[in-house]
């Protein structure tokens, strides 16, 4: 088992990127700015291809908050998930009543993927839209697994 964190320190420069610079991430695929403060979905998508790169993993869990859109859709009291592999959602939800915490899987579908994905490079940290902010998210990091 592996486990990768994603540090960086954010400075105020005026090199700093701001809302419609464009970027380019680890595995190559450009990324609007869309929001400054979805830096760290930056860094997380950058960690999350070089564990993939180096380790080659069968299962790649990426833990994060994302966003403050999961409590609005499921409280405080019930933990959000997105999988693509239904064993390991089956799995995660089974251990999570055996010790009295909630799981519950979210959509990432099409539609959430169109919403991450602008018109004149591959996609956007943040669209803007509070439509499902938390599968935007989601949708977001699926393009680099």
């Amino acid at each position: 088992m592996t486990c990768a964190m994603g540090l960086v320190e954010n400075f105020v420069s005026h090199n700093a990127y701001r809302p419609m610079d464009i970027i380019t991430s680890r595995k190559g695929l450009t990324v609007e700015i869309g929001n400054t403060d979805a830096e760290g979905r930056l860094v997380l998508v950058d960690c999350m291809n070089w564990v993939q790169e180096k380790y080659k993993p069968k299962i790649l869990i990426e833990l994060s908050t994302l966003t403050g859109a999961m409590i609005y859709a499921l409280g405080t009291e019930v933990a959000g998930i997105f999988t693509n592999d239904k064993d390991l959602s089956k799995t995660l939800r089974k251990v999570g009543s055996q010790v009295n915490e909630g799981v519950w899987e979210m959509p990432c579908t099409e539609h959430h993927k169109k919403l991450v994905s602008p018109k004149h490079c591959d996609l956007t940290n943040s669209p803007g839209s509070t439509d499902a902010g938390a599968s935007q998210a989601a949708a977001f990091l699926k393009c680099f697994v």
